[in-house]
């Protein structure tokens, strides 16, 4: 054991002792490779994200408003159709037959109507007028016979009573005349107006009724409120089709709304009408959108503002219910200086720098102001000159002065390759 300890000593004192004719060296000094760029100066894009769902146009869950047995359907999933368009008919024998009974009350009214209107109504008039005509001729006459006898009497050639029968007939006959009159009047400005009115009443109630018994019948015929495309039928002919539950729908996908909600703070810097563009799944190139709506009022569960884009699809290739990332632009700056984005770095309390390669050959600190970000670039709005030499790579964890290599990133690994053979001479 301790013939081995003593051979270790010898070994270690060889190491030690330096070999004759070998100098000493110096430690290489520490050196960081990094990739670093000037500033560039063209125009930045402000562009905002977000994930957003591909929704219709506009869209129509139809719901008959009776219950029935389907009678036939006359569209299919994915058929084209037209506003007003017939899609499917209902059991109606039932409504056909009162819509055809509350039809004949109808016309009833009608025809008694007519009848009140040119033959009752007239006829009650013209009796009135005429007895109005007799009660007046009648009155005339009578009084041309007191007026003869008053005059016979006066002369003395007939007795009083017969003055006194005169008078009487005349006090019957001017009674007659007034009645009759009055009967005039009140059938000229009541008797025919009532009649008129209910005549009228009659008839709106009819016609009601009639309208009510076509509107039930035509219930049964489903027709598309939109143009568009159906894209569910959940039942069959012959099923029954609930009153309130959707028999067809139908979506107008002609364009389509892209549905995303943002930060108020963002949507502050929106417009209705600012280009965007939509990326979706499975197709390669971005889909041009604009800002179809910008809601007046924040969500109440989440406090942010829900914005439409719209999109075209005429081809019909996008789907519905699609998720998508969708891509608004904002601002754009002409000419700003830019650096990329991973130049800029966050100090503690959250204010920007960056690293700059200095004279020296060292990296040193520089805050900086940010401004707009496009993308892999960011706007810096001051803090640089055109002339300094931003770190854009390895920047991380990098000291204020620690000298640093410009190069590529491959030239990391070769770094430590070249310092030991460096430290075998």
């Amino acid at each position: 054991m301790l013939k081995t300890r003593r051979i270790l000593l010898a070994a270690l004192a060889v190491t030690i002792v330096p070999l004759p004719g070998c100098k000493k060296e110096a430690p290489p000094e520490t050196q960081v490779t990094v990739q670093a760029e000037h500033p560039e100066q063209g125009p930045v894009t402000e562009h905002f994200t977000a994930d957003a769902v591909l929704a219709p146009l506009a869209q129509a869950a139809i719901a008959p408003k009776i219950g029935a047995p389907v009678r036939k359907f006359y569209v299919q999933r994915g058929a084209r159709v037209k506003e007003g368009e017939l899609l499917a008919t209902l059991e109606n024998s039932d409504l056909a037959a009162a819509a055809l009974d509350n039809k004949g009350s109808y016309m009833a009214a009608e025809a008694a109507y007519a009848t009140a209107t040119k033959a009752q109504v007239p006829e009650d008039t013209q009796k009135a007028e005429l007895d109005v005509a007799l009660a007046k001729a009648n009155l005339d006459l009578n009084l041309s016979i007191v007026k003869s006898r008053k005059q016979l009497f006066a002369e003395g050639a007939i007795p009083g009573r017969d003055l006194d029968t005169a008078n009487a007939a005349l006090v019957q006959a001017q009674a007659a005349f007034d009645s009759a009159t009055k009967h005039l009047e009140s059938v000229r400005s009541v008797s025919r107006a009532a009649a008129l009115k209910a005549a009228e009443g009659q008839l709106t109630s009819a016609e009601g009724k009639y309208k009510g018994a076509q509107a039930q019948q035509s219930y049964s015929e489903i027709r598309s409120p939109i143009d568009g495309v159906v894209t569910d039928r959940p039942l069959f002919a012959g099923e029954t089709a609930a009153a309130g539950a959707p028999l067809i729908t139908v979506m107008d996908t002609s364009s389509l709304l892209a549905k995303t909600h943002i930060a108020e703070s963002v949507a502050q810097r929106m417009k209705v009408g600012d280009d965007a563009s939509v990326q979706v799944p499975g197709v390669a190139d971005p889909v041009a959108a604009k800002v179809e709506l910008i809601s007046p009022a924040l969500d109440p569960g989440s406090t942010t503002v829900e914005i439409w884009l719209k999109i075209g699809n005429k081809a019909g290739s996008l789907k519905v219910g699609t998720p998508v990332k969708v891509s608004i632009t904002g601002r754009t700056v002409a000419q700003a200086w830019k650096v990329p984005a991973s130049a800029i770095l966050t100090a503690q309390d959250g204010s920007k720098f960056v690293m700059v390669v200095g004279s020296d050959g060292a990296a040193h600190r520089k805050p900086v102001v940010v401004g707009i970000l496009d993308g892999d670039d960011i706007q810096v709005a001051s803090g640089l000159a055109p002339g300094d030499l931003v770190v854009t790579g390895g920047a991380y964890g990098l000291d204020d002065g620690t000298k640093v290599k410009v190069g590529a990133p491959a030239e990391d690994d070769k770094a430590p390759a070249a310092a030991k053979d460096g430290g075998n001479g």
